[in-house]
């Protein structure tokens, strides 16, 4: 699909292909690659030119109807003489949502809703998300053993699962707009927390760091390229004045979280970074991490990278921490379970059945 092409790098915008097809022929194809750039839908008719008259449109979003950061694209549709509008779904923002549609039919343009709806809704769900709820869209991952460790007792972690399944890890950060992990992670761990794909084009994830009590040392690794990649500090009420000073003068942003009684309030932080322009967050953090991103009930999708290795011991973390729910009945119940086979690792997708 074209819009694919443009896979991760159009937030906070969704990503949008479209086609312009006469007399059963293609005559202009295009794709949205970044916010600030031409719509799809521009630069499709571009490349039809004339051809546009009287042809048909396909697109997998309704075309927008107000001026953003482009004009907007139904003018342009009507002005170039298009005969019919095929529409993949209705625009969830709600400055467009049926609008779009409208405008066209009035100037005679025909509209053929809803085609391939489920697989295009799907394509932008974390767009879909922000726009109805006002929050990111969360993915939580883990890899751990076939027992559910996600290290051994000393916290060795390196590595549980193999390269292939590593390198696919680094294709979803390739993929989403920030990646969260808390500061035992990067105590025990000491991660970059970049993307290293070794081909194809590579764009960085913003990193968002939370050390409530200021315990990581300045010297970690994560903080190394700062100037260059963007990260978000955040922290408790009580970071002193010199470290403050020292993370500014890095470039790092940063972000004073609001409190619970036992860590950060997971939805403030999370609608914060909506309103910062992130619209999928991917969570890679410790079991205590993982276990209060469920309990606040924000995670939209679980990704477990599963080794068939044992590590045993009741002191190795698991993927969940805290203290988990008392009956089995409260547990978070899954659906639609994918597995694939990457290497000698499973990897298990799987949404919350709360999700919709």
């Amino acid at each position: 699909m074209l819009a694919r092409k443009a896979y991760g790098r159009t937030s906070p915008n969704p990503m949008v292909g479209a086609v312009v097809v006469k007399g059963g022929k293609v005559v202009g194809e295009g794709y949205h690659s970044r916010a600030g750039q031409p719509h799809a839908e521009i630069e499709a008719l571009r490349k039809a030119g004339h051809k546009a008259r009287s042809a048909d449109l396909y697109v997998n979003l309704e075309p927008c109807c107000h001026f953003g950061r482009t004009p907007p694209c139904t003018e342009a549709i009507i002005e170039a003489g298009i005969k019919r509008v095929f529409v993949g779904m209705k625009d969830p923002n709600k400055q467009v949502s049926g609008k779009g549609l409208r405008s066209l039919k009035k100037h005679s343009i025909v509209i053929v809703s809803d085609v391939l709806k489920e697989e295009c809704v799907k394509l932008n769900e974390s767009f879909v998300k922000i726009m109805k709820t006002g929050m990111p869209f969360v993915i939580l991952k883990t890899a751990m053993s076939l027992d559910g460790k996600i290290a051994t007792r000393s916290g060795d972690s390196r590595w549980i699962t193999g390269k292939l399944a590593r390198n696919h890890v680094h294709k979803i950060r390739n993929q989403v707009d920030a990646i969260l992990v808390g500061t035992g992670t990067v105590l025990k761990d000491d991660p970059r927390l970049t993307c290293r794909l070794k081909t194809g084009s590579v764009k960085h994830p913003v990193r968002i760091i939370l050390d409530r009590r200021n315990r990581i040392p300045l010297t970690a690794k994560v903080f190394k390229n700062s100037r260059s990649q963007k990260i978000i500090y955040v922290t408790g009420p009580d970071i002193s004045s010199r470290r403050l000073k020292t993370l500014v003068n890095r470039k790092i942003e940063i972000f004073k979280g609001k409190l619970l009684k036992n860590g950060f309030n997971i939805k403030h932080l999370l609608k914060e970074l909506a309103n910062r322009d992130m619209n999928s967050i991917l969570i890679e953090g410790g079991s205590e991490l993982n276990a209060s991103v469920v309990k606040a009930g924000v995670v939209d999708r679980v990704v477990a990278f599963i080794s068939p290795i044992l590590i045993g011991g009741t002191k190795a973390p698991s993927f969940l921490g805290g203290q988990g729910v008392v009956k089995v009945n409260g547990a978070m119940k899954l659906k639609d379970i994918k597995v694939t086979k990457i290497g000698e690792d499973l990897m298990m997708e799987a949404i919350p059945c709360s999700v919709e």
